[in-house]
């Protein structure tokens, strides 16, 4: 197969290091180097400058944590997307939006194809191969972790240092880590061992719930259709939200997961993520929904909530399913506008207080005290029409002995 110019999906990390030496070596081509910030909180330039040194001709570097946040990570917040219950998503999140920004520098560059670092048996080579083919069906995709002779991370060590390519992982600590704005992705190493507890080392964005503040610490978020848009009073650009909450509930312990998850090719995985942000966001909307949406709206949407974190795990975020979900949660979140204020503490997170101009909570109905205006004589009624059908079927099964 014949190719001449790459474009490569590069993080700096390991594999993608070993890979721009790879592929130069494999196809004999140009190699172009592109790296989105996604929230990864460091320095990015550094790695524009080892792509380089590694042998890349371009190293494209892009800020694109408003439109990650914006258009995809909101997209999915709205819809209370956890892939198994737990999971906010954040590196299946990113994945599309990095395929997006390939595809177009390919078109750009004249690029043969693009290329990736993901593994054979992960769920992110199809989160970017799928992603691909969606945008551009004609798109031919390299990956090289399928193909080459390097069977472990330890040869991909001992190629790195063949070559003196720079790189911070170390076979002490083999950990696989994807970072960005909604969350950390934790993998590999000691974590393969499900018996294990995850090493206080790994973490980086929460504290030791045990060393965090003894105090609990309150924190009161504002909505706007579903999106937040203030932390205690003060409104913020979303990146600005989402970094300073990671910030106070990381502090506070809120945020970690570890969890045996169902991957897409069929086998189970150990993974380890932070997302205080996330977790705290998702538990202050919950309890806006319970006040503003009625109970066949919410039970609704929480089935179609799994659907959709399955839709982004899955790699299909280009799908017509999804951009259909999402009008119907444009629709349904209209009126998801008010504050709830959540206590943080020790790693735990509940929403205590929430208000809202479109609230449906109506206290005369709800009460037991004397300003009680529920009709119970209605009750009676009520229960004899809901429990007929199994009255009836009673009747029938009891007729029959």
């Amino acid at each position: 197969m014949s190719v001449k110019k790459v474009v490569l999906a590069y993080s700096g990390g390991l594999d993608t290091s070993v890979i721009i030496k790879w592929l130069m070596d494999k196809y004999n081509c140009e190699v172009i180097a592109y790296t989105a910030d996604l929230g990864q909180n460091e320095p990015l330039e550094p790695i524009k400058a080892k792509a380089l040194k590694t042998g890349a001709s371009k190293a494209y570097v892009e800020d694109l944590r408003k439109e990650f946040l914006e258009d995809y990570v909101m997209r999915a917040f709205k819809m209370n997307a956890l892939y198994e219950n737990k999971y906010p998503l954040a590196t299946a999140l990113g994945r599309p939006l990095i395929t997006k920004k390939l595809v177009e520098i390919a078109i750009k560059e004249g690029a043969d194809a693009i290329a990736h670092g993901s593994t054979g048996k992960g769920n992110d080579q199809v989160r970017f191969d799928v992603s691909a083919v969606a945008l551009k069906p004609d798109i031919r995709v390299l990956v090289p972790i399928r193909d080459w002779e390097l069977k472990s991370r330890e040869e991909e060590i001992e190629y790195a240092k063949k070559f003196n390519i720079d790189i911070s992982i170390t076979k002490e600590k083999p950990y696989s880590i994807d970072r960005n704005i909604w969350g950390v992705a934790i993998e590999a190493g000691i974590l393969e061992d499900p018996q294990q507890e995850t090493p206080e080392d790994i973490f980086s964005l929460t504290k030791n719930p045990l060393e965090a503040p003894n105090a609990p610490q309150y924190v009161t978020i504002g909505f706007e259709k579903d999106i937040p848009i203030s932390i205690d009073g003060q409104k913020m650009p979303l990146v600005d939200l989402v970094t300073h909450l990671n910030e106070i509930a990381g502090n506070n312990g809120v945020g970690r997961i570890d969890m045996i998850e169902n991957r897409l090719v069929g086998i189970k995985s150990r993974e380890v993520y932070e997302a205080p942000a996330a977790v705290s966001l998702l538990e202050a909307k919950r309890a806006l929904e319970q006040l503003v949406l009625d109970r066949e709206a919410m039970h609704f949407k929480d089935q179609l909530a799994i659907k959709y974190s399955e839709l982004v795990y899955y790699g299909l975020w280009f799908s017509p399913l999804r951009e259909a979900l999402d009008a119907f949660a444009d629709k349904l979140c209209e009126n998801l506008t008010g504050e709830v204020t959540i206590k943080l503490y020790k790693g735990s997170v509940v929403a205590v207080s929430r208000k809202s101009p479109y609230s449906i909570y109506n206290k005369n109905l709800a009460t037991y005290e004397s300003t009680d205006t529920f009709r119970h004589k209605d009750g009676e009624g009520f229960c004899n029409i809901w429990g007929l059908p199994l009255k009836v079927i009673a009747s029938v099964k009891n007729a029959q002995k």
